[in-house]
């Protein structure tokens, strides 16, 4: 059945408590309601509803909705599947069945991230309503990641990868070549900058900071060891701000496990290291933007070969520099937009915070770019009508 406007259902994870999130309420701000009827169910109830309330666009938040992504490491897959499929996967047994009666209404069901490739499953076996994915992550290759793309090469129409890694990463680990288009996040336009949070000291210190709730992959402690070169040096001029959750789990190696054991945190980890005086740790914020505008350049540590994402790119359309660790340099391309590093290097990253903290104009000309870039590359309008496109493009099909 086919309605005069475009009727889609998008799921989403983390209502607004990440980037997934916030990239898909861009791309629907950018859609216009003339062309689409949609609405958004998320797992989480959180700020990204009362963005959706700001452009009229239903939302529902549903606690059971289903979602897994495969692990690096063989033994917590065996054990975070057992769960799913134990605990989670039978306590969604009423949103599923409400989630196929609203799908049978609908002419696009869109999975906002690949953790919801079994549902894709679930739902492909019941409907023939297409289904239009998000791929925004690149699994490990084992068997466990291959399974998850067999899964989503059969039962999903239609795939949108945020960068061509995410697409080379599918294809590697079986997917289907030509299943989807790159569509990068979309970036907002910033001409003033928001107020900075007060809980950012108001000091000449050059502020370096990152964005994301922590895990041993994104590599936040390793900002530790660069705090303890740069405080070793006897440079007492930086500040490292922390946004996001900073509990450490029991399984970490070496001192940061030792820490979590005894019930500590990254905080907690930083003062065992004598480098608590060089951090802000300010938890989880709501308007990472106000971060951002309180700081100097932004960091991404990550152990993953991904220099991307909704961190790095408002930071540099708010014309801050970043510093990452990968190969992909179609954002954060090396001296140009920032500083991009084959591998993490401590001493090599505390080097480029020290430079950069001593010549402004550098950190200004690097902003520049790297705004002109993402205004190019991330532009709303024409990202929202290529999603769109495919979109309209599945439901003729």
């Amino acid at each position: 059945m086919k309605y005069d406007r475009l009727k889609v259902l998008c799921l989403d994870k983390e209502g607004g408590y990440g980037g997934s999130s916030r990239s898909l309420f861009q791309s629907i701000k950018h859609i216009s309601s003339s062309e689409i009827d949609v609405e958004v169910w998320c797992k989480r109830r959180g700020p990204i509803q009362e963005r959706y309330q700001t452009i009229n666009v239903r939302t529902e938040v549903h606690p059971n909705m289903p979602s897994y992504h495969s692990l690096p490491k063989i033994s917590r897959n065996l054990f975070a599947l057992t769960v799913f499929f134990i605990y989670d996967w039978p306590q969604s047994f009423f949103f599923r069945r409400k989630l196929l009666e609203k799908v049978n209404k609908v002419d696009v069901i869109h999975l906002n991230i690949d953790g919801f490739y079994w549902l894709s499953r679930w739902l492909g076996k019941r409907t023939d309503t297409p289904i239009v994915m998000h791929k925004r992550t690149n699994p490990w290759v084992s068997i466990f990641s291959r399974f998850q793309m067999k899964i989503i090469a059969r039962y999903v129409s239609r795939l949108v990868f945020i960068t061509e890694e995410n697409e080379k990463n599918y294809i590697e680990l079986g997917g289907r070549i030509n299943h989807g288009v790159v569509i990068y996040n979309i970036t907002p336009r910033i001409d003033k900058l928001p107020k900075p949070l007060k809980d950012i000291p108001n000091d000449n210190r050059f502020k370096v900071c990152t964005l994301a709730n922590y895990s041993y992959l994104r590599g936040i402690d390793r900002l530790i060891d660069v705090a303890k070169i740069i405080k070793g040096s006897g440079f007492n001029k930086v500040l490292f701000v922390v946004a996001g959750n900073i509990s450490l789990t029991r399984s970490l190696p070496g001192e940061l496990g030792k820490v979590a054991k005894s019930g500590g945190n990254l905080s907690d980890y930083a003062k065992k290291m004598g480098v608590d005086d060089m951090f802000t740790f300010l938890g989880h914020v709501n308007n990472p933007e106000r971060v951002l505008s309180g700081c100097n350049v932004l960091i991404r540590p990550s152990r993953e070969n991904n220099p991307w994402g909704r961190d790095v790119l408002e930071a540099l359309s708010f014309g801050i520099p970043v510093i990452a660790t990968g190969t992909y340099n179609r954002f954060v391309d090396n001296e140009i937009t920032g500083f991009l590093l084959g591998r993490f290097n401590p001493s090599i990253v505390a080097e480029k915070i020290v430079m950069l903290s001593n010549d402004y104009h550098l950190v200004e000309h690097l902003g520049i770019q790297g705004r002109e870039r993402v205004t190019r590359l991330c532009n709303g309008p024409k990202c929202a009508k290529d999603l769109l496109n495919i979109w309209q493009e599945v439901s003729k099909q």
